[in-house]
């Protein structure tokens, strides 16, 4: 038997909250919390999208996650560049759902592991700069979109080599 929370999502009888939602994007999300949405909880989020004959991604965190984590299953530039642009993009965008496949399916283990490492720094110098919006916006125009760019015309190496190269970039930008 499963009661609701007080914003009308589903709890089970072992309080598991199940959230289920369409996004401004008529995205659908499927959210499973081990506590209150509004508390401290670890989670798992699955995000369907039909437009490509129902594939789906998902992503989880622990009870340490925080709305200023940027939280996107690792893609912390592109995530930082999508808020930045939040009138145009969210958490499943189209350039975060191509760039978490090509990460999950075509980077180096190490590469994920040193980009996880300097990353989120990358992003904490960035906002700390007042033109934090125009460096993002410009990440998005000369990165993140030739990047997407090069994974849907099948160009993995291009794209792989751009983003390396940006981080690279931005951590001696920012980092030292």
């Amino acid at each position: 038997m499963s009661d609701r929370d007080k914003y009308g999502n589903y709890v089970n009888d072992k309080g598991v909250t199940i959230k289920i939602n369409t996004d401004k994007n008529g995205k659908d999300h499927i959210s499973f919390y081990d506590g209150p949405v509004d508390g401290d909880h670890s989670a798992v989020h699955v995000n369907v999208n039909y437009d490509d004959g129902g594939s789906w991604t998902s992503k989880t965190h622990g009870s340490e996650h925080s709305d200023s984590d940027p939280g996107s299953g690792g893609c912390f530039l592109t995530s930082a560049c999508m808020n930045a642009m939040s009138e145009s993009f969210d958490d499943n965008c189209h350039e975060l759902q191509i760039l978490r496949w090509f990460r999950d399916n075509h980077v180096d283990k190490e590469d994920i592991e040193y980009y996880y490492k300097v990353a989120p720094s990358i992003v904490n110098h960035i906002n700390a700069q007042d033109d934090c919006r125009d460096i993002y916006v410009d990440i998005y125009n000369t990165v993140i979109k030739p990047c997407v760019e090069a994974i849907e015309a099948g160009k993995y190496e291009s794209a792989y080599d751009t983003y390396r190269g940006a981080v690279k970039k931005l951590e001696a930008d920012y980092l030292k």
